[in-house]
């Protein structure tokens, strides 16, 4: 595995890029370097093709996030967004060795790797070295996309989320976390996940259905947005309703609010959530990759 790293680069605007392979932290002049390489694949890259969209540099965040970067000969041929996640863009496996040490070198806490599988399997292969711990491993997931209206019908009960009803869809969204990872959300303070589901909220990327006598009874986000891509995430039926056949018709509609904004549909999918992929296939989806999560 690579391991060539010098992270002191990343504060000397004053030193050119060596020749050969390199690493380092990507800054504002990297910017159209960055959108260029994860435009090779828009569907994967959704995540950091949103946040460009959103902050417009490749450079750090004012949180200290950033994106590390693999150049060869000057030419930045893989990257990887470190941030509270770790995220690989267009990363050869065989790059993983020297970007886990920049990672790791940075003194960042990371709360999971996702992405692309054979990228993110052999990030976690080098970060144990590095003495990271996962709790688990999500080695299959189902990247699966829908161009095109949804192949069952919508409900209509599903809009977008209104500030009016913050106080019910946080709850949710917080169950949802906790159902998926297996702790809650607000450990450490509410306040950064607050923040999180009333920014979707305000942005128009939250949707639910919030019935008469005040349940949510499903709700989603569109967590990644671009001109070409949206990734659905955060999927959720409350448990009261669940076995009822109607997460079909949820998911139509989330199709459909998609489509107003960007003309394919993502989402990714544990593999042995059987239930929810035929629930996705019947909507229209089908997969066009695989992703794994590794959650430290």
């Amino acid at each position: 595995m690579l391991s060539r790293v010098a992270p002191w680069l990343a504060s000397r605007k004053d030193v050119p890029d060596p020749p050969g392979i390199f690493v380092r932290t990507l800054d504002g002049t990297d910017t159209a370097a960055l959108r260029l390489l994860a435009q090779r694949d828009p569907v994967t890259n959704v995540f950091i093709l949103a946040h460009l969209r959103a902050v417009g540099t490749a450079a750090p965040t004012s949180g200290g996030a950033g994106v590390i970067g693999v150049f060869d000969d000057g030419i930045l041929v893989g990257a990887c967004w470190a941030g509270a996640n770790l995220v690989p863009v267009q990363l050869d496996p065989a790059f993983a060795g020297a970007v886990a040490e920049a990672a790791n070198a940075s003194g960042r806490r990371y709360a999971s790797a996702f992405g692309p599988a054979p990228a993110v399997l052999a990030l976690h292969a080098e970060l144990v070295e590095l003495g990271h711990r996962a709790h688990e491993v999500r080695d299959e997931q189902p990247l699966m996309t829908i161009e095109g209206p949804p192949l069952v019908a919508s409900n209509p009960d599903l809009a977008p989320g209104n500030l009016a009803d913050f106080d019910r869809i946080l709850p949710a969204c917080a169950a949802m976390f906790e159902e998926e990872v297996g702790y809650s959300p607000f450990l450490g303070g509410r306040e950064f996940y607050s923040r999180r589901v009333e920014g979707l909220i305000r942005q128009g990327h939250s949707l639910a259905h919030v019935n008469k006598t005040g349940d949510v009874v499903f709700k989603a986000e569109l967590g990644a947005v671009t001109s070409e891509v949206t990734q659905v995430q955060g999927v959720w039926m409350n448990p009261l309703y669940r076995g009822q056949g109607l997460s079909s018709g949820y998911m139509a509609s989330v199709v459909e609010q998609a489509r107003k904004i960007a003309p394919i549909t993502s989402l990714y999918v544990n593999g042995f959530n059987l239930r929810a992929r035929a629930t996705y296939e019947r909507v229209g989806f089908r997969q066009v990759g695989t992703f794994a999560t590794v959650l430290f």
